[in-house]
């Protein structure tokens, strides 16, 4: 007997689907007819043993027994789902060949995989067991990922360094997590300080950004517009460009601060002669936006929908798990294997039967355009995120269903297209012995981009200020930028020098700004983009590839998770630290509140799971540095804290209680 073990009852159902029928359904699992069997775990089954496990003198908090570190690592049962362990137990002893059918990522790889180690398969039985990789929940996309099974020992790595995460995670979490507990109780501070690997560095940088703007001073600057007109009047304007000499006038962003020098621009350039200098137009050719991963979908539709990161999860799962329409959601991939653009046909004639208004009014998508976004190397156990063969009625979706999908079925779309075409012209232009410079842009090809008109508001369609000069964006790999959509500005004529006539100058006094407060998108951003925080050269330049605080399945969760704590609020659209989440990070010391340490914990999972780094040589470290940590922590009291009370206290969070959350105190990342 064949025995398929899912991550969840949805995958084990999808499974069971397309085996030879009739279906025999039983509790905790579902047997064919040729005698084959799909069983599922329900998320975890097993969960990292508590401290007083390996020791019941743990069970009090106390400094002098940390750090905790297991000789022995255990697992446990988790109470709620052990009686589906126990059907599994008895379908593994009967099974003479297993399929891990976990899903098609590092937490899944390692979820069945610790069952199967728990339940004693050993030898032969554990050699043979084999991996099942499904992104797609339709029967044809299961029914070939049968025909592709692939031995499970070929993802070992990957499940080694799913468990050196998870052991981690539990030594550095459990123990700072008790040290900063026990010190804050000194102070009269009743609650339990959780501190994470992801959640406390992130924690970090909403306080630094919160106090860089509470801090922050306005400044003024300076800036010139010259105003010229040709031979035959035609007018444009040109912004001045100091020069290094200017430089003593100027602060660190490249600003003019000394009002009196831009001044004194503004008088020599007044109906003075010109010349154009400088005269560069070039043809520039921008591809459709690669496919979404789960962060740049949930980064583009906070900034499109307004959706939190949670709430793309949960409506992505809902289109994968209840109504199939979009693929795996949890992806960290923008890519797509070479082997799916035979699906392609069908993907696209299920988009149009969906939703048939992506590409109304617009060119036809051309199939035998291929993007970027197909690129085997790109792609390991999952792909983008992109729409299923499979066809509804989009009106029967909730609405931020049929909204999701849509935004993604577009993104798809956008690969059939060729590319957005467009001239930039770029000139300069001397007036006095000063440089003044503009930009303008003219459309030739809307290409992909036609398909993203249509949904913009009526605001973003807005005509521009100036018919002079725009501010043109650099390509992004997401959504397009809307201030850079359907641009047409116009120069006159010109020509390499040329001569012109400046009519007068006109100053410009502005006020420096501060940096503004973490959104949904911006937050989810900076946790993909994390070197950019980064403050160790070397660490940055070594992480500008494999960046990133937390993993795609798990940013949504951790930024739910400091909500929770108390330790981060909203107001309107900002989420701003609250003044416990403020005192802990200014508890704590920096290495523990910055994100330098755990964007090298991912690079090193990373290199685990591609076999270039060892297990042993990535724990060792840690537990060395576990021992400074709290050596550190018993020598300072966190007196921050001191007059403020834990949010199980407060009556938000009786409220909170009331309504169904519950308070976590274990810790989590």
């Amino acid at each position: 007997m064949k025995l398929y073990i899912a991550e969840k009852p949805s995958l084990g159902r999808a499974i069971a689907d397309v085996l030879p029928k009739p279906l025999k359904k039983a509790e905790g699992f579902i047997t064919a007819a040729n005698g084959d069997c799909v069983s599922w775990c329900i998320g975890h089954l097993l969960e990292q043993a508590e401290p007083d496990s390996y020791d019941a003198k743990y069970k009090s908090w106390r400094l002098e027994d940390l750090p905790i570190v297991p000789e022995k690592w255990q697992l446990k049962p988790k109470p709620k789902t052990r009686s589906q362990l126990t059907v599994l137990r008895k379908l593994v002893k009967q099974a003479n060949q297993l399929v891990n059918a976990g899903d098609p990522d590092r937490e899944g790889q390692l979820l069945v995989d610790e069952v199967i180690a728990h339940l004693g398969v050993k030898g032969q039985k554990l050699q043979s067991v084999e991996r099942l990789l499904i992104s797609d929940l339709n029967a044809s996309a299961v029914k070939r990922a049968l025909g592709q099974l692939r031995s499970n020992r070929d993802f070992v790595p990957l499940a080694t360094s799913a468990l050196a995460r998870s052991r981690a995670d539990w030594l550095y979490g459990m123990n700072m997590t008790r040290a900063y507990t026990i010190q804050g109780k000194k102070v009269g501070y009743q609650g339990v300080l959780s501190v994470g690997r992801v959640q406390t560095p992130l924690l970090g940088l909403i306080v630094r950004r919160d106090e860089q703007i509470a801090n922050f001073v306005p400044k003024p600057f300076y800036q010139v517009l010259a105003h010229l007109t040709t031979n035959t009047n035609e007018a444009f304007t040109a912004k001045w460009q100091p020069s290094e000499a200017c430089q003593p006038y100027m602060d660190e962003e490249g600003c003019v601060i000394a009002k009196g020098l831009a001044q004194n621009v503004v008088t020599r350039i007044e109906d003075k002669p010109a010349t154009i200098t400088g005269l560069e137009k070039k043809t520039k050719r921008q591809s459709p936006p690669l496919l979404y991963s789960l962060s740049a979908l949930q980064i583009d539709a906070a900034k499109r929908f307004g959706f939190n990161a949670k709430q793309v999860l949960d409506i992505c799962q809902s289109l994968y798990e209840k109504y199939k329409l979009i693929t795996y959601p949890r992806s960290d991939s923008r890519y797509l294997p070479k082997d799916q653009q035979a699906l392609a046909p069908s993907v696209l004639n299920a988009i149009n039967s969906n939703d048939a208004s992506l590409t109304s009014g617009k060119d036809s998508p051309d199939l035998s355009i291929r993007s970027k976004a197909w690129n085997d190397s790109k792609v390991d156990a999952h792909h983008a995120i992109v729409p299923t063969e499979k066809k509804m009625d989009l009106t029967k979706l909730p609405s931020n269903e049929a909204k999701l999908y849509s935004h993604i079925a577009r993104q798809y779309l956008a690969q059939f297209y060729p590319p957005y075409v467009y001239d930039e012209t770029q000139v300069s232009v001397t007036v006095e012995g000063g440089v003044f410079t503009t930009k303008a842009k003219v459309e030739k090809s809307l290409g992909w981009k036609q398909l993203f008109n249509s949904h913009k508001s009526s605001q973003d369609k807005r005509k521009p200020e100036s018919t002079h000069q725009s501010q043109l964006q650099s390509p992004t790999q997401g959504q397009p930028n809307d201030d850079d959509e359907n641009i047409s500005h116009h120069l006159p004529q010109l020509s390499l020098g040329q001569s012109l006539h400046c009519v007068k100058g006109e100053l410009l006094e502005k006020m420096t700004q501060a940096p503004k407060h973490f959104t949904d998108a911006s937050l989810l951003t900076a946790m993909t983009g994390i070197s950019r925080f980064v403050s160790d050269p070397k660490i940055k330049q070594t992480l500008k590839e494999t960046d990133g605080l937390g993993t795609e399945a798990t940013r949504a969760g951790i930024i739910e998770l400091l909500f929770k704590r108390g330790y981060l609020q909203r107001q309107g659209k900002s989420i701003i630290a609250t003044p416990v989440g403020m005192a802990l990070i200014n508890s704590l010391p920096e290495s523990a509140t910055t994100p330098d340490m755990t964007a090298l914990w991912e690079q090193s999972l990373d290199a685990i799971s591609q076999k270039a780094q060892s297990y042993k040589s990535f724990m060792t470290p840690l537990e060395h540095q576990l021992d400074a940590l709290i050596k550190q922590a018993s020598a300072q009291l966190p007196t921050g804290l001191q007059g403020l009370k834990s949010i199980a206290t407060t009556k938000k969070w009786s409220k909170r209680r009331r309504t169904g959350s519950k308070y976590k105190s274990k810790t989590q990342k």
